[in-house]
């Protein structure tokens, strides 16, 4: 009578087991579909579709070599040109990563956004938002550059295009990000290149 009472117990406990699982696998799957739309609709890049008018310069393309050695480049602030093979996961960063691996970020679509390393906190709060949108395989960094002209607070870059703004403004930033990300030479697929930093 025990060995057949343990047997249904044993029977029962794993039952129970189980099904907690697949209802916690189940709230698991729920929450984080709700987190995706949610983000999706929060940084929807349809949002930053302002159509303000833009002044930005086409630079000259330099071409886009891979290479593990430093790269003295033309342009102050490059927007092309021989670069790492390595490249950065979009985001906010407080600390300027090399040219090199910014470049290479801009040849897969990504807007570098450059701030002064004396940003005040409400316009850093704002670049760091933006630095959350994405499109297909491309992002936005917002990096601190000790580079960007005295008369400037923002630099937005893409590959052979820079939009210098005496001050932020948000219509003409997201303008610059909607009407440029994912426009690099080297598109890559979503699937493969989720955050950057992938190559």
């Amino acid at each position: 009578m025990k060995k057949a009472q343990k047997a249904v117990l044993k029977k029962k406990s794993k039952y129970v087991l189980i099904a907690s699982h697949t209802l916690l696998g189940a709230a698991l799957l729920l929450i984080a579909i709700n987190l995706i739309q949610y983000t999706a609709g929060k940084y929807d890049i349809e949002k930053l579709n302002y159509n303000a008018e833009i002044q930005v310069t086409n630079d000259k393309d330099y071409g886009g070599g891979h290479s593990e050695a430093p790269v003295p480049y033309e342009m102050k602030i490059p927007t092309s040109g021989v670069h790492s093979p390595h490249d950065l996961k979009y985001g906010f960063y407080n600390e300027k990563p090399p040219y090199e691996k910014l470049v290479h970020n801009l040849e897969h679509g990504d807007i570098v956004i450059y701030y002064p390393p004396n940003t005040d906190a409400e316009t850093l709060e704002k670049l760091n938002v933006l630095a959350h949108y994405r499109k297909a395989g491309s992002g936005i960094l917002a990096v601190p550059n000790g580079d960007v002209p005295a008369n400037d607070k923002i630099v937005a870059t893409a590959w052979t295009k820079t939009m210098e703004l005496p001050a932020y403004d948000e219509a003409k930033v997201g303008t610059f990000i909607y009407k440029f990300i994912n426009r690099g030479p080297e598109v890559i697929p979503p699937e493969i290149r989720q955050g950057g930093g992938t190559m």
